[in-house]
């Protein structure tokens, strides 16, 4: 009787998928033990966005994490997912960092590797690959599969026979956003299965609502591995969830031999723990079909939707996700995956923010069009890349051939903070998080975002407003709902609404304020509070420079009285993850800069002005 293999993906894609990545060590370890003894073929629980997650929010040790899921999963093989050459940050990095991190990721824990490319620029694989056979662990080939006019089966298994000569165990076809149709998975599957001996493992999001059928026409054609999400985390812009597949498995020749009872109980604690992050739930995570137009893949429209709320502009998602298809087509045809659905994500959100398209270009979209990432699958758009990198000339071979070895560099400049060679790679991943991070962890100050409670009640100190309401004025009635905010704490502090469905700025002006917490201090009129940004001006003229989104500075490029011209690079920012230069819209001279590197900044403040 054939067996189907199930990969459970509820510590490491569910919630990436669902709550943006934000589930904590703290409440994986108690379930550890009955998902060890279910006998999935393997968990999947590092890697991802999980390891930039760790750091910037939850301010965890990542490899710490690894080694305390090893420790909890002693009878399950642990399976991460590595973009290559990307490894888990968002450039490519030298040969030997590559080697270094697939081995610590090895002797920590990690039993089956997932190795892709967002380009599926196999060149970009070798060395991960190379590295994961020789630490004798499981390396699992991938292919970012998408639709486009450049994009088919025969370059799909072409890609598979190149995977099973550069020495794979298994095959993955990874359908980051959903977009497998259940007769064109038939037809995928079948030809692969003729052209290599590799097992295929078929990963497919929920968005569109079709992976079950797909899973199902999968096994049929001979793929014998699949994964799938519990269904706390399971569904929509997740996975489908593993207690149906296999009760749809179940009594036949595909049958799993997992028990639904053991299931069960797994499910019963994740619903209660999903509860606990409830700030991070977007109403962008269930079934959408747009997702066969827009390609964003699960594990991006969660952030995507935490990233547009943090920046005010929530009510301009549609707008967002209408651009995404109109880039993607500009820079090639990248299939939508980690690191090209950010880079992709942010300029869609950057041309709709700033009202003209590529206004503003990322830093790592020029890099993309100058062929740091590796070859586009299509032509690009010639206009945009003059516009983004005039006549620079284009990189042809492998990226990392260009890279110089780099872990020697790395360690010197983290010397006084690295306690080890984990924290080195750590260090090369997010240089400015880890900084910070290894700072915090070596003054014992870490200290993760908050999650927020739901309780209300008269003896609490929080209160909560209505975000969604109807307003009757003169007659008339409204129905308000607020899609974002500016900074709390301005005297004058923007409101962004959307009215009977059209989207509105309103700005509230605080003239005193009363105290709503539970002390005995209720109703004491209180001063308006100072401005945000250490009394950052608003922008009041074109030599204001200004940023689209919230963000981080990152470069400040400029100092009083220096000279610029139009199109001279003024600050780097780095917002959702991508690093943005901000250029000067006019000649003149810099008179004043209000933020220094580190600095946190809001759309509606004067960061440098010229004159």
């Amino acid at each position: 009787m054939a067996k189907i293999l199930i990969s459970e993906l509820v510590l490491r894609d569910g919630h990436q998928s669902v709550i943006a990545t934000r589930m904590r060590t703290e409440d994986m370890l108690p379930i550890c033990p009955k998902l060890d003894s279910i006998g999935f073929w393997s968990l999947e629980a590092w890697g991802g966005a999980t390891f930039d997650s760790c750091v910037r929010f939850l301010k965890e040790d990542p490899w710490e994490r690894l080694k305390k899921l090893r420790k909890a999963l002693p009878n399950s093989r642990i399976q991460m997912l590595l973009r290559g050459q990307n490894l888990l940050g968002y450039r490519h990095y030298s040969d030997d960092v590559v080697r270094a991190f697939v081995g610590k990721s090895a002797d920590n824990g990690i039993d089956v590797f997932r190795i892709f490319d967002a380009m599926n620029d196999l060149r970009n694989l070798r060395v991960s690959v190379e590295a994961v056979k020789k630490s004798g662990k499981h390396a699992e080939g991938c292919i970012s599969y998408t639709t486009s006019p450049v994009h088919g089966i025969p370059q799909f298994v072409a890609l598979a026979r190149e995977l099973e000569a550069m020495g794979c165990d298994t095959i993955c076809i990874k359908d980051m956003a959903g977009l497998l149709t259940p007769y064109a998975t038939t037809e995928l599957v079948k030809a692969m299965r003729a052209a290599v001996s590799l097992p295929i493992h078929l990963h497919s999001h929920s968005t569109s609502g079709l992976s079950s059928m797909c899973f199902l026409k999968g096994v049929e054609a001979g793929a014998t591995m699949l994964d799938t999400c519990n269904s706390s985390f399971g569904e929509g812009a997740s996975h489908s969830s593993t207690e149906s597949i296999v009760a749809a498995l179940q009594g036949t020749e595909y049958d799993t031999g997992l028990d639904l009872g053991a299931l069960q109980e797994i499910t019963a604690y994740f619903i209660e723990v999903r509860q606990k992050y409830w700030q991070f739930e977007s109403a962008f995570t269930g079934v959408d079909s747009r997702v066969l137009v827009n390609h964003v893949p699960g594990g991006m429209i969660s952030n995507l939707s935490n990233q547009l709320k943090e920046s005010g502009a929530l009510n301009r998602m549609n707008e967002v996700l209408d651009e995404i298809p109109r880039v993607r087509e500009d820079l090639g045809y990248p299939p939508l995956v980690t690191p090209t659905s950010q880079i992709v994500g942010t300029q869609a959100v950057l041309n709709v923010l700033t009202g003209t398209r590529y206004k503003s270009v990322t830093n790592e979209v020029k890099n993309y069009l100058l062929g740091h990432y590796g070859k586009a699958p299509g032509k690009v758009n010639e206009k945009v890349k003059i516009l983004a990198v005039g006549n620079a000339e284009v990189v042809t071979c492998r990226p990392a051939d260009l890279i110089d070895d780099e872990m020697n560099k790395l360690k010197i400049e983290c010397e006084n903070l690295a306690k080890s060679e984990e924290d080195v790679l750590t260090y090369a991943m997010f240089p400015e998080l880890a900084k910070t991070f290894l700072q915090e962890r070596n003054a014992n100050t870490l200290k993760p975002e908050p999650l927020l409670t739901k309780e209300t009640t008269t003896t609490s100190s929080e209160r909560y407003a209505p975000n969604e309401f109807k307003v009757t004025l003169h007659g008339e009635t409204f129905h308000i709902k607020l899609t974002g905010s500016g900074h709390h704490g301005e005297a004058k502090r923007p409101f962004y609404v959307s009215v009977d469905g059209i989207s509105e700025e309103v700005i509230v002006e605080t003239l005193n304020e009363i105290e709503v917490s539970g002390g005995k201090n209720n109703g004491k009129k209180k001063p308006a509070a100072p401005a945000s940004g250490a009394d950052r001006p608003r922008p009041s003229h074109q030599g204001c420079i200004a940023t689209a989104m919230p963000g981080t500075i990152v470069d400040v490029k400029v100092k009083v009285g220096d000279k610029v011209d139009a199109g001279d690079g003024i600050l780097v920012i780095e917002a959702m993850k991508m690093e943005n230069e901000i250029q000067s819209p006019q000649c003149g001279v810099v008179i004043s800069v209000h933020v220094k590197k580190g600095d946190s900044v809001a759309p509606d403040e004067t960061l440098v002005e010229i004159q």
